[in-house]
């Protein structure tokens, strides 16, 4: 009796065993296969974070400096000038922009998020240039009215102009085409300053022949006496020009001011007095005018040499006081300080002038090759696009203007690395006025690549 009862008793804990593990199975694959407790397990998975599966958009967060960030980065302390510590700051765009990947996610999903991401991202800088057989949207041989003859290559003995037959297609980026009527209503009532160097003057002369077609527009009108834009006595040329097209009550603007500082004679009686060149202070024109512009396009960097400061005699200065620190005083340096300066000060000029646009366009490249302009340089090429047709790098060619403008209201006209394919758009040695030996590798034909830098311009407007 005993051994059957503990058979049957052995017998019937293997067969509950059996039957437990059957249910568990049955209830596992019924878990797997139904849809709504899936979908509860995924999202339970979604609050279970690792650092490593964070993604984050790095374009909304920024590193920010007071002013000045100097070849090597440093942090330390200039007695003319404060280097504040670096903030890291997240905008909304930040908060927003982060995407948690939980652990069980397909890597299908992923690849559909990563190629959603992209189609959102847009990056003028960043796409190709591409031959259009449209002609440019002005003729070289005419906008005499606005058109300086010593950039218009078609007045010269240059017999090829295949450089005019592309047009640059931004990665992600609607480009509108530019139409002249169109954005001269668009600028209804508004001005639009160009505060800049000779490259900014073409830039300027640029956006005056779009704007009219390289028509002559009798009707529009000469202002630059309102801006105190006129020649001085003795002078090659005026600091500047203004001119205002009565129709849309649009002005288009531009003031020579190559290192963006403020300048101030010492002695204003004395033609060959020195100036201090004032590092931490914008040019005095923008100062006083800006309550007058709706956009702002800022540029500088070829005139950051000694040579070129010593013969404007120029004294550096920061603070009212004449700059003693031999580390801000070294080129490279001032020029960075400057650039943080002016970028700030405008990014706080636009906090309290909700109309108004900041952008600060990147340094045009250089082609000169076996030498600079004074010592047998050159660019031959006239060949379009022997360097590529590309450009795919995400940061600016130009850091020092990207890093300045990160974490203000400023916008990055960036022109830098597409203008650098460009090599064969130059004057070089075409100008009507050459001399034996001297190549302008600097400056461009018009019409010609800084049309392009206006078009992204007209696009972020």
């Amino acid at each position: 009796m005993k051994g059957g009862n503990v058979g049957r008793f052995l017998g019937g804990q293997f067969s509950f065993f059996l039957s437990a593990l059957l249910f568990t199975t049955i209830f596992l694959w019924s878990w797997e296969k139904n849809p709504l407790l899936t979908n509860l397990l995924s999202a339970q998975d979604q609050f279970i974070m690792q650092p490593s599966e964070i993604s984050v958009d790095e374009s909304a967060v920024s590193l920010r400096s007071n002013k000045q960030i100097v070849d090597e980065h440093s942090n330390s302390q200039i007695s003319e000038g404060r280097i504040e510590e670096n903030r890291l700051e997240v905008s909304d765009s930040f908060v927003k922009n982060v995407t948690v990947s939980p652990s069980t996610r397909r890597k299908d999903d992923k690849k559909i998020m990563t190629s959603q991401l992209e189609r959102r991202a847009c990056n003028f800088g960043r796409g190709r240039w591409i031959a259009e057989r449209m002609r440019p949207l002005y003729s070289g041989f005419k906008c005499k009215q606005w058109l300086s003859d010593m950039w218009a290559c078609r007045l010269t003995q240059r017999t090829d102009f295949s450089y005019e037959g592309y047009r640059w297609q931004p990665e992600n980026c609607e480009m509108p085409d530019f139409n002249g009527t169109e954005f001269l209503r668009r600028m209804q009532d508004k001005t639009i300053a160009f505060i800049g160097d000779s490259l900014g003057r073409q830039q300027f002369q640029s956006l005056m022949c779009m704007a009219t077609g390289g028509e002559d527009m009798p009707e529009v009108e000469n202002v630059g006496w309102k801006y105190g834009l006129v020649k001085p006595h003795g002078a090659v040329r005026p600091d500047g020009w203004a001119y205002r097209f009565p129709n849309t009550n649009t002005t288009i603007l531009y003031y020579w001011s190559a290192s963006l500082c403020g300048i101030e004679p010492f002695n204003v009686t004395d033609p060959a007095t020195k100036s201090a060149m004032n590092l931490d202070q914008p040019p005095a024109f923008l100062r006083k005018y800006l309550d007058q512009f709706d956009v702002v396009v800022l540029n500088t960097g070829h005139h950051w040499n000694r040579g070129k400061i010593n013969a404007n005699r120029w004294v550096m200065h920061v603070n009212g006081k004449p700059v003693v620190n031999r580390k801000l005083a070294e080129i490279g340096n001032a020029k960075n300080f400057t650039v943080y300066s002016i970028a700030r000060w405008l990014d706080s000029q636009i906090a309290s002038r909700p109309q108004l646009k900041g952008f600060f366009r990147t340094i045009s490249p250089r082609h000169f090759s076996d030498g600079d302009w004074n010592t047998g340089g050159r660019c031959d090429n006239t060949i379009p696009l022997t360097k590529g047709n590309e450009v795919q790098q995400e940061e600016s060619s130009d850091p020092v203007i990207g890093d300045a403008v990160k974490g203000t209201k400023v916008k990055l006209l960036d022109i830098t690395a597409i203008s650098e394919l460009r090599d064969e758009g130059h004057i070089s040695h075409y100008s009507l006025k050459a001399s034996e030996g001297i190549n302008d590798c600097l400056h461009w034909c018009l019409p010609g690549i800084p049309d392009t830098w206006n078009k992204l311009l007209y696009a972020q407007l």
